[in-house]
C-alpha cells in the first residue's frame, strides 16, 4: 500500500474527503477520537471543515444545552471534547491512567481521595474553580488542600477527570465551572471493563488514524511503547499487518480491503490549531521516510512550523492528505483576513481550492473575505 492511499483513507475516515451533515455532528466527534479543546474556537473549526452547513451555534447547542457533548481532561491529560453517549468507555480507560500521577507529587490513595471529595462537592451542582475549592477544603476538613486546586493548569482536577468524577460546565462570565458527569449527562454512564474499554479505545484510534504503529498509539494516548503493545496486543485477534511502503503498520482486519481500493484524494482543506488530524497522525510519518516535496504528510523540514514551543500546534493547509502550509486567520470589523503561506508553489487548481475553503471560512465565521495566498 501507499501514504497516498493511506492518507486518502484517513481523510474518508474522518469526514475530510465527504463531509457529514449538521445531524451527525456527533458521530463525527465519535469517529475521531474526540476534540482537542485547548482552545474552544478550534473545536467550532474543527467540525466547520468535517460538517456541510453547520453554525458555531450548532456546536455550542451540542455541548452546553443537549449535553450530547462533554468537555473534560482526557487523552495526555489535555482537554478534549467526547461524546457524553461514549463516555462510560472513555472514563474506564482513562481510569487506567497511573505512572503520570506522579507528576502531581501525591500517591494513588491520596490522589483517589482527593478525586472522590472533588466528585462529591461536585455532585448536583456547578462551581467555579474557586468555589470548588471552598467546598473541598470544607468537605475535607484542610483548606491547604482546597486551594492546591487553584494553582497551576488544572493539574490537580486532572485526576478527579480521568475518574469520572469532573467535567466542565458552561462557564460563569469569564470564570470556568465544572460539575460532576452524573449531573451533567443526567446518568451515570456504564462502564466496560478496564480490558474491554482499552479494546474499544484501541480499535476507534486504529479505525480513524490507521495504519499506526505501537509509537503512534502510545504518542496519542500517552503511553510507552510497551504499554501500548499491551493494548494493541487486547485485539490482536481483529489487526492485521500491513506494508505501507515497506514498513509494517497495524490495522483493522475488515477495513484491509477499503483501504487496498481507496484512490488518492484531491481535496484541499482548512484545519485549525490542534486538529486532531495534524496531532494524531502527521507527525509520526515524515522522520521514517524521505524528506522533501515527496514526503508523505509533511515534509520533516516544516516541523517546527507546525509543532512549535509550549505544545502549540498550528493551523493548517491540507492538500491530499499532505501538510503543505500553515495558515491564520484575524477579524477586523466586517472583514475576515485570512492569510495562507504555503511551503511550496502550488498548482492552479490547488489555489483555487484554498479560495473556496477560505470563502466557506468567511462565511462560517460571518465576515467578508480578504485572502493573502503566499508560497515560502
Amino acid at each position: 500500500m501507499t501514504w497516498e492511499q493511506v492518507l486518502a483513507w484517513r481523510m474518508r475516515r474522518q469526514y475530510l474527503l465527504e463531509r457529514a451533515t449538521p445531524s451527525a455532528l456527533v458521530d463525527v466527534v465519535a469517529r475521531i477520537g474526540g476534540l482537542h479543546a485547548q482552545v474552544m474556537s478550534c473545536v467550532e473549526l474543527s467540525l466547520w471543515a468535517r460538517v456541510d452547513g453547520l453554525t458555531a451555534e450548532d456546536v455550542r447547542e451540542a455541548l452546553w444545552r443537549q449535553r450530547t457533548l462533554v468537555k473534560l481532561w482526557a487523552m495526555r491529560g489535555t482537554l478534549h471534547v467526547l461524546p457524553a453517549r461514549d463516555l462510560g468507555v472513555w472514563l474506564a480507560g482513562l481510569g487506567t491512567y497511573r505512572d503520570g500521577w506522579s507528576m502531581y507529587s501525591m500517591h494513588d490513595p491520596l490522589m483517589h481521595e482527593l478525586a472522590e471529595t472533588v466528585g462529591h462537592a461536585l455532585r448536583g451542582t456547578l462551581l467555579t474553580r474557586a468555589e470548588l475549592a471552598a467546598e473541598v477544603g470544607r468537605l475535607s476538613g484542610s483548606i491547604a488542600t482546597g486551594e492546591s486546586l487553584q494553582g497551576g493548569w488544572g493539574g490537580s482536577l486532572k485526576p478527579a477527570s480521568f475518574l469520572g468524577k469532573l467535567c466542565f460546565a458552561p462557564s460563569d462570565g469569564q470564570r470556568v465551572r465544572f460539575t460532576h458527569p452524573d449531573t451533567w449527562i443526567g446518568a451515570a454512564p456504564v462502564r466496560p471493563d478496564e480490558d474491554a474499554a482499552i479494546a474499544e479505545i484501541v480499535r476507534r484510534f486504529l479505525g480513524a488514524y490507521g495504519p499506526a504503529t505501537p509509537v503512534d498509539l502510545g504518542g496519542w494516548w500517552g503511553a510507552t511503547r510497551r504499554e501500548a503493545k499491551r493494548m494493541l496486543a487486547l485485539v490482536d485477534d481483529q489487526v492485521t499487518e500491513v506494508d505501507v511502503e515497506g514498513e509494517p503498520y497495524w490495522m483493522l482486519t475488515d477495513q484491509v480491503g477499503e483501504l487496498a481500493a481507496t484512490e488518492p484524494s484531491e481535496v484541499v482543506r482548512l484545519l485549525p490549531g490542534f486538529d486532531q488530524w495534524t496531532v494524531c497522525a502527521s507527525r509520526r510519518v515524515g522522520p521514517r521516510s524521505r524528506p522533501g516535496p515527496g514526503a508523505p504528510a509533511l515534509d520533516p523540514r516544516h516541523r517546527t512550523r507546525i509543532y512549535r514551543l509550549q505544545g502549540w500546534v498550528s493551523p493548517v493547509l491540507l492538500v491530499d492528505g499532505r501538510v503543505e502550509g500553515v495558515w491564520r486567520h484575524e477579524r477586523k470589523g466586517r472583514r475576515l483576513l485570512v492569510d495562507v503561506e504555503t511551503f511550496r508553489r502550488l498548482s492552479r487548481k490547488t489555489r483555487e481550492s484554498i479560495e473556496a475553503e477560505a470563502m466557506r471560512l468567511a462565511a462560517f465565521l460571518g465576515g467578508v473575505l480578504e485572502l493573502t495566498l503566499t508560497s515560502g
